[in-house]
């Protein structure tokens, strides 16, 4: 099955976003896994190491609930900057 990566084989284009918004509240992976989960959402932080990381692909779901969690909009969690494959 093709999959859609960006050009430096990352699987998600949303992961340095996430990294930031995280670093800017000043929360470890841990702490924003916990928050989801205290929101309803069965994630680990282990979730968030592998979408930070470009491991993960993230669904259009996981996209709303992170922006719930931290407080913005989808927007703020995709760098549409980054190159994808052709």
């Amino acid at each position: 099955m093709f999959k859609l990566k960006t050009k430096t084989g990352s699987n998600n284009i949303t992961g340095e976003r996430l990294t930031a918004l995280r670093h800017q509240r000043n929360i470890s992976q841990r702490e924003l896994a916990r928050k989801m989960q205290l929101a309803g959402f069965d994630v680990d932080h282990h979730f968030i190491r592998r979408i930070e990381n470009g491991e993960r692909f993230v669904t259009d779901i996981e996209l709303v609930a992170l922006s719930r969690v931290l407080e913005v909009s989808i927007t703020d969690l995709i760098d549409a900057s980054i190159p994808i494959t052709d």
